[in-house]
């Protein structure tokens, strides 16, 4: 499944990702204060989700407990079949107020906030953690067994501490101790880059479920159980017009052409596009524009392709 990663799995891209797979649609983390004392600009389209999404998760993230009940409440109201708790963010702007990642400094705060949302909400109750403030702290076996022990529905780790951020290598083993000691399913993340990794994951942690976040962003294919090498470019120039499409209807034509942005150069990175061309795509806000420059690239590539079958 899609990882929840913020600027990047907003409605058009979990819709993109789970017609080619993703088994369930994980909101941008919700700010429970945002929910709770106001809407900030664009607040609504954290929100907003297609019904073919469900089941659909809202994740959110918050240092009160109290607080993060308000809000789960609220939230409830959109009828989402999941509520997550964020306790991974790494970001100091996160976890350094205490949310997020920071909440693992404080396993005792983590049972009150499972006690109050699971005994509160109609809907299942998850939360996704990291292993560890940092290489002395690595808590995770405890906080899996409060999180469980307080009523939580499923867990999803992280195999990095927070001050990793997303450097060095995930830990398969801890999220293997964790499965082993835990009753609900356990979703194993990190550092599943290639197809074949989900597979790997699961066979050497015994994880119930695979989340990938980093690597689907230019490779939405994996969910296909697809290395971005096999893609044909005639699915690749299929996605990025899906993707596009989706954008343009959410968003607008202009706004959705500019979020589209973060995408379109990694989508394109295998082709070798010539600096100013991808300097008019990243710049240009006219859809006409951008399908004219898109369609000369895909046609010159698919040319030489046949050019050089015929050699042959």
């Amino acid at each position: 499944m899609l990882a929840p990663m913020d600027g990047y799995s907003d409605l058009p891209f979990r819709v993109l990702t789970r017609r080619l797979g993703s088994a369930m649609s994980i909101t941008e983390f919700i700010n429970a204060i945002d929910v709770v004392v106001g809407h900030p600009p664009h607040h609504d389209e954290r929100l907003a989700y297609l019904e073919e999404e469900r089941p659909l998760v809202y994740q959110v993230f918050d240092d009160e407990p109290a607080r993060i009940l308000q809000a789960a409440l609220i939230l409830e109201k959109h009828k989402p079949d999941i509520i997550d708790v964020n306790m991974g963010c790494p970001a100091r702007t996160v976890a350094n107020r205490g949310a997020g990642s920071g909440l693992l400094k404080n396993p005792q705060k983590i049972a009150e906030i499972f006690d109050l949302l699971t005994k509160s909400l109609s809907v299942p109750v998850t939360g996704k953690i990291r292993l560890g403030w940092d290489e002395n702290s690595l808590n995770y076996l405890e906080t899996a067994r409060i999180i469980e022990e307080h009523g939580a529905a499923m867990l999803t780790v992280h195999g990095r501490h927070r001050k990793q951020g997303y450097q060095g290598n995930a830990n398969w083993d801890a999220i293997a101790e964790i499965k082993q000691q835990l009753h609900i399913p356990v979703i194993g993340n990190g550092d599943v880059k290639r197809a074949e990794d989900i597979q790997k994951m699961i066979n050497y942690t015994g994880c119930d479920a695979v989340m990938i976040g980093r690597a689907a962003r230019f490779n939405p294919w994996i969910f296909s159980f697809l290395n971005r090498e096999e893609v044909s470019q005639e699915n690749v120039y299929e996605t990025i017009q899906s993707q596009l499409k989706l954008n343009i209807g959410f968003y607008g034509e202009k706004r959705g052409m500019i979020l589209f942005r973060k995408f379109i150069k990694g989508y394109l990175t295998p082709y070798a596009v010539h600096a100013e061309t991808m300097y008019t795509l990243l710049t240009v806000e006219d859809v006409s524009r951008f399908n004219q420059l898109l369609n000369n690239i895909f046609t010159r590539k698919l040319a030489i392709i046949q050019e050089n079958e015929e050699k042959f």
